[in-house]
């Protein structure tokens, strides 16, 4: 009997619109797969296992099953987007336990195109910070357990590196996407701002936030990106050469970048150079207030999400966290900050088409209870690991990371491509380059 667990989506969408497998076989050998390892990965809040085999079902006898790009494809949904007949949690005990009544727009489209929703996935509370833990459970790295999946689309990258899914539905605000793949050895792609409906919480911070894939390949990012925008994001021509700035520096002053993830990024420059790719090393002009302005959204953001909620059920960072954005919500609402930052960024972008960098600056902390510290340890312990992500959330730029390489533990490295406006189907076109040759390890061993 064949197995679709560690299939791509798209090989199981194919057998699937085939007739060489059913929506329900694939589903219930996922589901099968979740019950006996996610008590060790806890990448799930809830799993809908009688309601996603009925969906299998009825995807099966769907008449245009023979034209579904997902068909039988099962996936995971990060919990802060609605699933109909599901709670949206956030990952928090202040949210109400009412089942949504209707799909968010991604899911909606995930469903359109055949995808199969198994459950939905842990997040940290409110998505704040790029660690996943909390009342609702702990995601861990499926390649190393002590290591946290990261943050905080964590159970949705969890869930896919041990392929308990083919791929799974997330979203990124500060680098929420970004962070738990290169934690996890995933694709994704941080869409530019209105390349897919957001809707991701209200104001989507200021406009920061972006849904986006969780993949195992390129592939499967450009399928998954390709429904979710409803647009067909085609290969372009494979022997385009494009301008490549590396950069080993982080755009966050005083943060040092370890020397596995710049080696991995000057790895990964020598593989574009032999494709024919024009690269240099070349810096951006982050400005030195950088970190201010990304400390300024990220802590509004929360005070925005925080509001309508008891306080008191709300973990002591997540608190502070709301409190110290509330005093910087008037001027982030402006959007004076972020406009400073693309003019101040663009002539850079005029003359490269890609940056390349470290997707992290060291590997993710400890696998621990998060969010019972203190809010200052969590903040640091974010920044020092990951400050080469939000640059790209405050300019709306596409951006994703692309597994590359190993760390001494042997989990995953990565890199991180970032584009200027419009560029996805391009950045993804480098990262199938970066795959072809040098391709890695799609899911953790847990055998």
């Amino acid at each position: 009997m064949t197995s679709w667990v560690g299939r791509t989506a798209a090989e199981i969408a194919a057998a699937v619109r085939e007739k060489r497998a059913t929506p329900r076989e694939v589903v219930a050998e996922h589901l099968a797969r979740i019950e006996r390892f996610d008590g060790r990965v806890g990448a799930f809040r809830t799993v809908r296992a009688e309601a996603a085999l009925a969906e299998a079902d009825a995807v099966a006898a769907r008449d245009d099953l023979a034209e579904l790009p997902l068909a039988g494809v099962p996936v995971a949904v990060k919990d802060n987007l609605a699933v109909r007949g599901e709670a949206r949690r956030v990952g928090s005990a202040a949210t109400p336990d009412t089942p949504a009544a209707e799909d968010h727009v991604t899911v909606a489209r995930l469903r359109a195109a055949g995808a199969v929703v198994v459950g939905l996935t842990n997040v940290p509370e409110l998505c704040v910070f790029g660690t996943t833990e909390g009342v609702h459970g702990t995601a861990r790295n499926p390649w190393d357990p002590s290591r946290t999946a990261g943050g905080s689309s964590g159970g949705s990258a969890a869930a896919v590196a041990a392929a308990l899914v083919p791929i799974a539905l997330g979203n990124d605000g500060m680098g929420s996407l970004r962070i738990p793949a290169a934690n996890c050895g995933l694709v994704t792609i941080k869409p530019g701002h209105g390349v897919v409906p957001a809707g991701v919480s209200d104001g989507d911070w200021f406009g920061m936030s972006e849904n986006g894939p969780l993949a195992t390949t390129v592939e499967d990012a450009r399928l998954m990106l390709s429904v979710l925008a409803d647009t067909t994001f085609v290969r372009p021509d494979a022997d385009a050469t494009h301008r490549v700035a590396v950069s080993l520096r982080s755009p966050i002053a005083g943060v040092a970048v370890a020397q596995p993830y710049t080696t991995a990024a000057r790895e990964a420059a020598g593989v574009l150079m032999k494709a024919g790719h024009q690269v240099r090393r070349a810096d951006p002009p982050y400005p030195l207030s950088l970190s201010f302005t990304s400390l300024a959204h990220w802590t509004a953001g929360t005070a925005e999400d925080a509001q309508g909620l008891d306080r008191r059920q709300l973990a002591r960072r997540t608190r502070v966290h709301a409190a110290v954005g509330r005093r910087f919500a008037k001027s982030v609402r402006t959007g004076e900050g972020r406009q400073a930052l693309r003019r101040r960024l663009e002539p850079f972008f005029e003359e490269y088409d890609v940056l390349l960098t470290p997707a992290l600056a060291r590997r993710s902390p400890r696998s621990a209870p998060w969010h019972e510290r203190g809010w200052l340890r969590n903040v640091l312990a974010n920044t020092n690991y990951s400050p080469m992500t939000p640059p790209w959330n405050l300019t709306g730029w596409p951006a994703m990371s692309v597994p590359f390489g190993l760390l001494p533990s042997g989990a995953p490295c990565a890199v991180q491509l970032v584009g200027r406006p419009g560029s996805e189907a391009d950045l993804l076109e480098v990262a199938a380059q970066l795959e072809e040759r040098r391709p890695w390890e799609r899911t953790a061993p847990m055998d």
